[in-house]
């Protein structure tokens, strides 16, 4: 599929200085936050785990930079990043990983269960897949009300192989669903690579079984990822239907905060450090002229300022009362 024309330039290229350092902010954002929530886990301040998204940073910051602030995103249960490219609160989801009553669901959800239905965030998800569901009912519902949104649906490619991916696919095609299908492949389903439990080899090549693109990039840069997206979903905006987006990225820490990473080598990992999409972003500014190195400092000092509030805002917090035990279920 053609991302872009010689008469026309790519979206990236299109892409404003204070659009380009909104997304390096949000990159770093996402990964200054993830740092601390491992360092509070450690220290046993964390009640469950958490599922750092440290590497993959040029995936959530590229594909959410190519949305509306009214559209959609469905997540996974390594959902940090898309929450905090789509603009979720920090505060918020501190909180919430530390149990306290201020966090978005009350304390009571914790990382895998972050959710902001005012942002079209529809949460983060345990069950693998699970949020195909609700990406493709949230685009049926944008298509039957007219309202010109689209929804993104993440998952990685732990998921590839889950039924209800080919069901969602087979009726977003038919009815010219207005979703992607976005496959964040980090390589790794936990402790299972991707090449040995995913047949077929590129997983976007799948989605000609069902009529529809399937489009494959570097999921370490940003500027791959937002190209991309853009084309994508512009393409479903205007009633073209869904598409498959798969972003070949790398986790650098564990599946879950306590994996020992006894199943892969330090080479894989130091060989994937050499593209970090951080730093690539920055050198990329840098050579454009959007951000010096000083002004880089003064933003990643300003990002873990607001990493250390949200901190201290959720330790302040109150713990959820026994009153509310009982709010916020069905039965």
């Amino acid at each position: 599929m053609s991302l872009a024309t010689d008469s026309q330039p790519s979206p990236a290229a299109q892409l404003t200085p204070e659009r380009l350092r909104e997304a390096y902010r949000l990159m770093l954002a996402i990964r200054r936050f993830d740092e601390r929530a491992l360092e509070l886990y450690r220290a046993g301040e964390m009640r469950g785990t958490t599922h750092p998204y440290i590497g993959m940073e040029a995936v959530a910051v590229g594909v959410i930079s190519a949305l509306e602030p009214h559209d959609y995103v469905s997540s996974t249960h390594r959902g940090h990043g898309h929450t905090i490219a789509k603009g979720g609160d920090m505060r918020r989801m501190m909180a919430e990983l530390l149990g306290r009553a201020t966090g978005y669901c009350g304390g009571k959800g914790g990382s895998m269960h972050i959710a902001d239905m005012e942002r079209g965030m529809l949460g983060a998800n345990g069950i693998v897949g699970g949020g195909m569901g609700l990406a493709t009912g949230a685009a049926l519902t944008a298509k039957l009300r007219g309202s010109g949104q689209v929804a993104i649906c993440f998952f990685g490619d732990g998921a590839l192989n889950q039924g209800i991916l080919h069901e969602v696919s087979n009726l977003a095609a038919i009815w010219k669903l207005p979703v992607v299908y976005v496959c964040e492949n980090n390589q790794y389903a936990m402790s299972a690579r991707a090449d040995w439990s995913v047949a077929g080899g590129d997983p976007a090549g799948r989605a000609r079984a069902y009529g529809i693109p399937g489009v494959t990039v570097d999921g370490m840069d940003f500027f791959a990822v937002y190209d991309a997206a853009s084309a994508l979903v512009t393409r479903a905006r205007r009633g073209d239907g869904p598409a498959y987006l798969v972003c070949d990225t790398y986790r650098y820490h564990g599946h879950h905060a306590g994996d020992p990473l006894n199943y892969r080598q330090r080479a894989e990992v130091e060989e994937w450090r050499r593209h970090d999409p951080i730093e690539r972003m920055k050198r990329a500014l840098g050579e454009r002229g959007v951000l010096t190195d000083e002004a880089a400092a003064a933003l990643d000092r300003e990002v873990q300022a607001a990493v250390e509030d949200a901190v201290a805002f959720a330790k302040s917090s109150p713990e959820p009362s026994v009153d509310q035990l009982m709010t916020d279920i069905y039965a």
